[in-house]
């Protein structure tokens, strides 16, 4: 069966260094689904191929059925993203940040208006909507970028280290609004994070990749069996040789990427 993400065989160079070799994986419409490696391992660069930032050098990638190199536009309507880093204008309120999103994927105005008092309910930011967002909490935040994400009702959503530096308390609730969106509209998640706790609790299928190739695929489960662990994060240690919990939240790996695309 097709999934709903399918990328075979794809490889991404800048010059001579390979940041991705022979990449292989699936995901299927309505998954949870975690893409996990250490900092450099190659997990910004297929993020960035699969929402059109990048083309592949070789292989194919397929969103929602549409080749990511020759259906941009297409694909970009089929998915929503939340940043690792903060991406929202700070002088404008949430509700402006929402209205802003919406224009710019042609979100009809009065589809536009319903969709964005839905969203800022779900997320409870509906009293905070004529508030600036320089006031708000890195929480609250993470929880705006996830309603705009949503604004074009994306098919995927792709969610970049989405707990990055919240508190666990604040973790667990964005975790629950994902769920729910998952549940409710059967949308399908593709996330990356160094929590290897979130992973191991909601991700239906993880992958694993270190140095630019894919070291395991499965279900946690299946990935503990297989290493002879009890934690998803022994097993990430025993098939890569790293352990998440030495990650840097830094952008180690974009300014790396950055600095090879300037010289491609």
């Amino acid at each position: 069966m097709d999934g709903i993400i399918e990328v075979r065989n794809v490889s991404k160079k800048f010059r001579d260094f390979t940041a991705v070799d022979q990449v292989s994986f699936t995901v299927e419409a309505g998954q949870i689904f975690g893409f996990l490696g250490p900092n450099g391992a190659g997990k910004t660069t297929i993020i960035k191929m699969l929402t059109t930032l990048l083309p592949p050098t070789s292989g194919k990638v397929l969103v929602n059925g549409l080749d990511v190199t020759h259906h941009q536009d297409q694909v970009r309507h089929s998915f929503g993203i939340v940043f690792q880093d903060p991406s929202l204008d700070d002088e404008l309120t949430a509700y402006e940040n929402l209205e802003l999103h919406g224009v710019l994927y042609s979100v009809p105005q009065p589809l536009r208006q319903e969709r964005i008092a839905q969203l800022l309910k779900f997320v409870e930011l509906w009293d905070r909507k004529d508030n600036l967002v320089k006031t708000f909490s890195g929480g609250m935040k993470r929880r705006l970028e996830i309603a705009r994400g949503l604004i074009h009702h994306p098919k995927i959503l792709f969610l970049d280290e989405p707990t990055l530096g919240l508190d666990p308390q604040t973790r667990n609730h964005i975790w629950n609004y994902i769920k729910e969106l998952n549940r409710e509209e059967r949308m399908t998640i593709f996330f990356t994070t160094h929590y290897m706790d979130e992973a191991e609790r909601s991700a239906e299928k993880v992958v694993i990749i270190d140095h630019g190739r894919i070291v395991a695929q499965g279900d946690p489960t299946g990935l503990k069996n297989q290493t002879g662990t009890t934690s998803l994060e022994d097993a990430f240690l025993a098939l890569t040789g790293h352990e998440m919990r030495d990650y840097e939240a830094s952008t180690t790996e974009q300014m790396r990427n950055h600095r090879r695309m300037r010289y491609h």
